[in-house]
Order: C-alpha cells, then structure tokens, then sequence
C-alpha cells in the first residue's frame, strides 16, 4: 500500500517522514528497567518495554511544522489579553471563530488557530486517514482530531488547535510535528457480546501468557507495522 503526500504550495518545505524517524527524547531516555533491575533479576519494566506504547509512537506518519511561528501576548479590546500569531512564511496560520464550536471540551475563550498544511494526502481505494495530535509527546498545542476519506478527498487537510497554556508566549519552531497521519481501512462493523466459549478462548490467550516471564506480548501475539 502507498500513502502519496503532495506539497501544494511554491516553497520548499521539509517532507513528511514515518513516526518512527520522531521518536521524543524522553521515550529513547527512558531505560528499559526500574533502577539497577534487569531482566536476569526479573526487575520491574518500565514503559520502554511496552509493545502498545511503542506502535502508538510509530505509527504512520508525522507533518511537521513548515515555518516558525511566534505567539505573543496582546491586550484585546475588552481589556482582556489574548494571545497573537506571527509566522514567516506559507500562510501558515488560520482562524475559526468559537462561535463553530463553543462547547468543545478544549475550547478556550478566544477563536482557534488553525495550521494550513501545505500537504495533499492520497490512500489506496477504501482507506482513510486518522489525523491526531502526535501521541505520547510534550507540546505547547493540541490539535482536534479528525478522520478523512483521503481515497476521495485529496486536498489539503488543515488542523485546527489550541495552546495548552492560554497565558504561552514564544516559539513554535520550524521542524516542530503538528500532525499524526495514519491510514485506516474503512470497513462495516457490527458490535456483539461475548458468550462464554469466547470467554474460554480469551481464558487460553492469557493462560497462554503465563508461559513466559518477558516480551510475552510482543513474541506471541504482535505483528510488527511497517510505515517507510
């Protein structure tokens, strides 16, 4: 399968890369075991070692900011100060009033700021897109998350945001990611509810488990994703 990026704008901008190219310093920092403990003393693990939180990091793709963007404090005209956007290139910066979504849980006494991103998206026929705030990574901004049928739809998709400090001023750097892409396929699902032979077939699965002290996930059950 191939997820096509295209840059719609005359500037030459860094590409999209696979999240597995992002992966944050805190998560490469993190050792594997608690204090001195290791595998051979059976040390407690630590979240390094986690099969789920490691796919969630590097999975699909991440957009990264294509222009610096500086946020500084302002005082509006009910004497209430607000928080000003200036970016050096791309138009990169757009506004929705609060007005399209005033009871959103992350919604903030001001209008949302939005990334124009410069990238066209195309998946294969029947996938999607899945854009989301870069998992399990610190950042002044998070974006609303959003599903595209990117098969169909191929311009760009924008991202709106709010800052998570509403008092921030500085730098939201070049280079910096502001998107998560990953593509789904679209199916029919139906919901239903165990009886007991699949409580008994999810009985084996954790029995199964048992049978091992490390990596019992990751050897018996994971199947490794690819995104290049």
């Amino acid at each position: 399968m191939e997820i096509l990026f295209t840059n719609t704008i005359p500037v030459n901008i860094e590409q999209p890369k696979p999240a597995s190219k992002f992966i944050p310093e805190w998560y490469k920092n993190t050792r594997p075991y608690i204090e001195s403990h290791t595998e051979k003393n059976l040390g407690m693990r630590t979240i390094k070692r986690c099969i789920p939180v490691l796919d969630s990091l590097t999975s699909g793709y991440i957009i990264t900011c294509p222009a610096d963007v500086m946020v500084t404090l302002k005082d509006g005209p009910d004497g209430q100060k607000y928080q000003f956007f200036q970016w050096s290139a791309c138009n990169l910066i757009d506004f929705h009033p609060i007005e399209q979504a005033p009871q959103h849980p992350m919604a903030k006494p001001y209008q949302y700021p939005k990334f124009n991103n410069p990238w066209s998206i195309k998946t294969p026929k029947g996938y999607s897109t899945l854009f989301v705030q870069p998992f399990h990574r610190d950042s002044i901004f998070t974006i609303l998350p959003g599903i595209v049928d990117t098969d169909m739809y191929t311009a760009p998709v924008n991202f709106p945001f709010v800052l998570n400090d509403p008092n921030f001023e500085g730098l939201i750097s070049q280079g910096t990611p502001i998107a998560q892409v990953i593509p789904i396929k679209r199916d029919k699902w139906s919901m239903a509810i165990g009886n007991n032979k699949d409580y008994e077939a999810q009985d084996k699965v954790s029995s199964k488990l048992q049978t091992r002290f490390f990596d019992r996930y990751k050897t018996m059950f994971w199947g490794k994703k690819e995104y290049t």
